[in-house]
């Protein structure tokens, strides 16, 4: 992990990133539907993530996608300035190393710069390292979702003021 690298995602990115995530969720045992599996914007992350007020960033280690993870506006929230953590999933092998504080901190810096007051996400209760991670960096549960995000099947919500 010498030469880890966490930079915004580019157009040759979008089938490894895609592959990441899919390969995660498998992996988590995560439904396919009502989750970020069947989300059309998985096969071009380059391409949604380039709107305004979103960014998306990949970890690399020798031209090697190795996960990502990413900010955008949450739909369905119009009153206040919340963005969304999405997407934040990485490859067996570079768990437990640090890369997911260092990921997170990358996108909630993002979000500030973009004007967010609050980030909102959604997980699974029993993705416990994914949990202690956001606890740590200072999410709060929720008793129900906010938003409209279409993953009716994650049943764990967070937030966090910016």
């Amino acid at each position: 992990m010498s030469d880890l690298k966490i930079r915004p995602i580019q157009l040759e990115d979008n089938k490894a990133i895609a592959k990441v995530i899919r390969d995660v969720l498998i992996e988590m045992g995560v439904p396919k539907v009502g989750t970020a599996y069947e989300d059309k914007s998985l096969d071009s992350m380059f391409e949604t993530y380039k709107q305004p007020g979103m960014g998306y960033y990949v970890v690399e280690e020798g031209g090697r996608v190795l996960g990502g993870a990413g900010i955008a506006p949450l739909d369905g929230v119009e009153s206040i300035r919340v963005c969304e953590l999405q997407k934040m999933y990485f490859l067996q092998e570079t768990r437990g190393k640090g890369i997911g504080f260092r990921m997170i901190n990358r996108c909630l810096d993002y979000a500030k710069k973009e004007g967010y007051t609050k980030c909102y996400l959604e997980t699974m209760p029993y993705m416990e390292a994914a949990r202690k991670l956001y606890r740590k960096v200072g999410f709060k549960s929720l008793e129900e979702p906010i938003g409209n995000t279409g993953h009716y099947s994650c049943q764990e919500w967070m937030i966090k003021d910016l």
